[in-house]
């Protein structure tokens, strides 16, 4: 298991691409500098092009060579709708649709209305893009990587057990993963 400490680096600016690219989906909200993408340097040396999320600290990196990573700051699932583990990206998918789980729909019956489906686009809550989340035996979890149109839920714990990025954030991370890619999911520390 990695611990926060592989996390802990030092970062540089943040990414220049993401900076001046256009918002999806997210009106006149400004993203704040603080929750913009940016290099950062790991204490461990980990494969390049794996994805690991510190729920804790609401960071996702997507690992490089050299001890390097991109950082992005995400939303993670609320109470204990968070499922930590490690999983693969199993499909990838621009604007993709949403159907909300009967548990999501018991949690809340407002999402009954999009019961058979409601088609991707700007307003639907994966957003942008979406990394589907499969097990080691192959099958989907349910689980995505997602953006979503409202940015201002991210460093929050707010989702129904997915992550969620920043629209133009999920764009440049879906640009740079691969299918296949190992997914860690790190567990929540246990609050004393």
């Amino acid at each position: 298991m990695i611990s926060r400490r592989s996390f802990l680096g030092t970062g540089s600016a943040t990414l220049a691409a993401l900076a001046a690219a256009p918002a999806l989906a997210q009106g006149t909200y400004t993203v704040p500098q603080e929750h913009m993408p940016m290099q950062v340097r790991l204490a461990d040396d980990l494969p390049p092009g794996e994805i690991h999320v510190d729920p804790n600290r609401y960071y996702l990196y997507l690992t490089q060579e050299k001890k390097r990573a991109i950082r992005y700051v995400v939303g993670v699932g609320k109470d204990d709708l968070y499922e930590a583990g490690t999983f693969s990206v199993g499909r990838k998918v621009e604007w993709p649709s949403w159907t909300p789980t009967k548990s999501m729909i018991e949690r809340d019956p407002s999402y009954a209305r999009y019961e058979d489906g409601m088609p991707g686009g700007p307003n639907n809550p994966l957003g942008a893009r979406a990394l589907y989340l499969f097990n080691a035996n192959g099958y989907d979890t349910a689980l995505r990587i997602h953006g979503t149109p409202k940015p201002w839920t991210v460093a929050q714990s707010i989702s129904n057990g997915c992550v969620r990025l920043v629209n133009s954030h999920a764009v440049h991370l879906y640009d740079r993963v691969e299918k296949g890619a190992k997914v860690v999911l790190h567990p929540v520390r246990t609050r004393a």
